[in-house]
């Protein structure tokens, strides 16, 4: 570091990274199951991928966040995405490279990707 001005500048980015998994109450939740049974089944790259996704497409309504055990252990890595007014969507067995056509689909296009939801997978 070799100026306050540069100093500046990271601290701006990561404030601006820790926004999309900070809470906002009118804001689309997404949330990943990170207890042990879902870090175990991948959960962990789900997560990154989403926090990526939403960066990727600057969706500001959006936050990313992580809780324990969701309770259908067999059905990890889990993800809840909560838009507000709606009913809350519960997508199962997730991996990396399901979560673009999440997040552009269901996220951004207001439609949930039902072959992934909990439904399609019992």
């Amino acid at each position: 570091m070799k100026s306050m001005e540069e100093l500046k500048a990271i601290r701006e980015k990561m404030q601006r990274q820790m926004n999309i998994r900070q809470e906002d109450p009118d804001a689309i939740r997404v949330v990943v199951g990170m207890a042990t049974c879902g870090i175990a089944a991948g959960a962990k790259p789900v997560l990154t991928a989403f926090l990526e996704q939403v960066r990727l497409h600057n969706l500001q309504n959006v936050t990313v966040s992580q809780t324990g055990c969701i309770g259908v252990c067999r059905l990890e890595p889990i993800v809840e995405v909560y838009v507000p007014g709606e009913e809350k969507v519960t997508y199962v067995k997730m991996k990396p490279e399901m979560v673009p056509k999440i997040v552009q689909s269901h996220l951004v296009n207001h439609t949930p990707v039902s072959e992934y939801t909990i439904g399609a997978a019992e």
